[in-house]
């Protein structure tokens, strides 16, 4: 691990609107999943394997080179107790870490009060997308939000202050009716201007910034290829957060899935390689997390929500490999007669990455004490 844990940085990826896990790591040997899986399924020849059972998506090429340099650890069977389908509430639970009652303070922006609890810098926290996630969202903590670091560069005021208008709008129409307006403005009123303070700290950055690395011209590619910038100007930013959307496939899954992985492991293995180049990927893990996974049996056209997902964790430090164990496949052990049984909390995954990366106690943040993983090099 980098040896000093006051320095390390976390890059978190939420996959938003449930990715589907088994077409993601298939069980490409199961008898059970080509039995449940008629039309919605990857065929062994469409497998990258990684052992005897399981194998990566050939749309996630990018990724089975990561593996196979020992830089991707793949969380299996990541969930929690009687797994929410609704995609407001379910992500709500992975924000705040708070299943049974609606919580109103994030886990990643209780991090960043650990990390800088005199709010000594604007930049702790920064979110690289439109608006801001719950996650990052704790009264009194502040955290930046950047859409687009060349676009922002050259705004005017006025341009940045309805780009705020904007950012904030949404997210207050989002969650006023989770948390009621009272905390929501209370946050607002408390953050707002620094979510504007912190960007204009970074309008130089794209202009300060260059890389022999070709980034892909999509979403989530722009926004690691800005995750990069922002952590090589060396600003101070311990924990970064952006969202690939797209992800929730009732229909149309055979060609909407393949490109979401592409677009995904090519953005991922650019932002490493481009770390790398720099001589700055030992201090940087990156969790790439989504609110549930797809039912056991499509539905002909796509996948309807499930749970026992799965997550990834990548770095140099990471060692790489499979973690927690898959959900037993067998329609004798599904959950609800449908879903995949979770075999680890996400809680405990938030702490490994917590305490062992970021030196953080993790029992506050998350809500408790849960089984942690070990796939940090010591």
């Amino acid at each position: 691990m980098s040896a000093n844990k006051a320095e390390n940085t976390l890059v978190v990826v939420q996959l938003t609107g449930g990715n589907d896990f088994m077409n993601t790591v298939v069980p490409y040997t199961s008898e059970h999943y080509y039995d449940a899986r008629k039309k919605i399924v990857i065929q062994q020849d469409q497998v990258l394997p990684i052992n005897d059972t399981l194998g990566l998506n050939t749309n996630a090429a990018p990724l089975k080179r990561l593996y196979d340099e020992g830089k991707m650890a793949i969380i299996q069977g990541i969930g929690y107790p009687n797994s929410n389908r609704s995609h407001f509430r379910g992500m709500d639970i992975w924000h705040t870490c708070e299943p049974d009652r609606v919580g109103n303070e994030g886990w990643v922006g209780l991090a960043v009060r650990e990390l800088d609890p005199q709010a000594d810098n604007v930049l702790t926290g920064v979110n690289v997308g439109m608006g801001l996630p719950r996650a990052m969202a704790v009264t009194g903590v502040p955290v930046t939000s950047v859409g687009d670091l060349e676009g922002y560069g050259v705004m005017n005021r006025l341009e940045k202050e309805a780009l705020r208008g904007k950012a904030l709008a949404a997210f207050k129409n989002i969650y006023d009716q989770a948390i009621g307006t009272g905390p929501v403005s209370e946050y607002i009123g408390k953050t707002g201007i620094d979510i504007l303070k912190g960007a204009d700290l970074l309008a130089d950055v794209a202009d300060k910034y260059s890389s022999t690395v070709e980034y892909a011209d999509n979403v989530i590619a722009k926004n690691l290829r800005d995750v990069a910038r922002i952590h090589l100007a060396g600003l101070g930013t311990r924990i970064f957060y952006t969202a690939h959307g797209g992800y929730d496939t009732h229909a149309n899954e055979m060609p909407t899935h393949p490109k979401l992985l592409q677009d995904l492991s090519g953005a991922i293995a650019d932002f490493f390689d481009d770390l790398e180049e720099h001589a700055a990927a030992d201090d940087v893990t990156m969790l790439v997390f989504t609110e549930f996974g797809r039912r056991m049996r499509d539905n002909g056209s796509g996948t309807d929500h499930g749970s026992g997902g799965g997550a990834f964790l990548f770095g140099s430090q990471v060692n790489g490999g499979l973690y927690a164990e898959y959900p037993s496949l067998d329609p004798a052990d599904w959950e609800h007669g449908e879903d995949l049984k979770h075999t680890i909390d996400f809680r405990g995954v938030y702490g490994t990455v917590l305490e062992q990366w970021m030196g953080v106690e993790a029992k506050p943040i998350v809500k408790g004490t849960f089984e942690q993983l070990t796939p940090f090099k010591n």
